[in-house]
């Protein structure tokens, strides 16, 4: 299987003849690894979601759940995507429970264990440029700045973008990087996991284009002289 030479470690990534010198199977279980990583998410979003509700703050609660999906954004890409960017390389043979978690995911994207240029740029960009503004972002909500739906706005572009850019650039190798139509690897890892990242901002960027909207009409009934308007227009 994948193509090892004899006393190497098989691996169960797709292509099957795909060669990974220095592999390890992972020592975790995938059980214990997928609930470390639902377990974190869910206590950022209970934690969150108690903060927002606190200090006299008149958050919706569609707001306030906006505002738990930046903190675990902030969480997805600052910490897990960040050591992904920092330690693809030696991801395949690690055993630090974070390179174990990306041996898992890349059952549905090998791309995670073979330093794929696209995949290694995609994500570092990610880690250092979406995460902290994702947490920038839940700042600035909390805070009630008057940038936070620029932030939403810049934040949920860049999502979206680089989502798309994943996607289309899998689909264009033709879903040879998984195991087409596993149920976990390539259904629930790969479709339905990254999906988030192409709804939820998709809601996030209309929502963003309706209050900045908003804001500016204001703007503009108030000061028509600083839209390019006359009051007798």
């Amino acid at each position: 299987m994948g193509g090892l030479g004899s006393g190497r470690e098989t691996h169960p990534y797709w292509p099957r003849d795909l060669r990974l010198p220095g592999y390890r199977s992972n020592e975790r279980s995938v059980w214990s690894i997928l609930a470390f990583l639902f377990a974190v998410s869910g206590a950022l979003l209970a934690a969150t979601w108690l903060l927002s509700g606190r200090g006299g703050r008149r958050l919706g609660a569609a707001r306030r759940l906006a505002v738990c999906w930046f903190a675990v954004c902030a969480f997805i890409h600052g910490v897990i995507e960040g050591w992904f960017s920092l330690k693809y390389r030696q991801i395949p043979g690690d055993q630090a429970f974070l390179s174990q978690l990306w041996k898992e995911y890349a059952k549905g994207d090998s791309r995670y264990v073979t330093a794929d240029n696209f995949t290694v740029c995609m994500e570092t960009i990610t880690a250092w440029t979406w995460g902290p503004l994702s947490a920038w972002t839940v700042v600035a909500f909390l805070q009630n700045k008057p940038y936070r739906f620029v932030l939403q706005l810049i934040v949920s572009l860049g999502q979206l973008y680089g989502d798309v850019l994943y996607f289309y650039t899998e689909y264009r190798d033709g879903f040879s990087h998984s195991d087409l139509g596993h149920p976990l690897y390539f259904w629930f890892y790969f479709i339905f996991m990254n999906s988030l990242w192409i709804v939820i901002p998709s809601i996030l960027i209309l929502d963003a284009w309706v209050n900045l909207s908003r804001a500016q009409r204001a703007v503009d009934l108030e000061c028509p002289r600083a839209s390019g308007k006359s009051k007798a227009a």
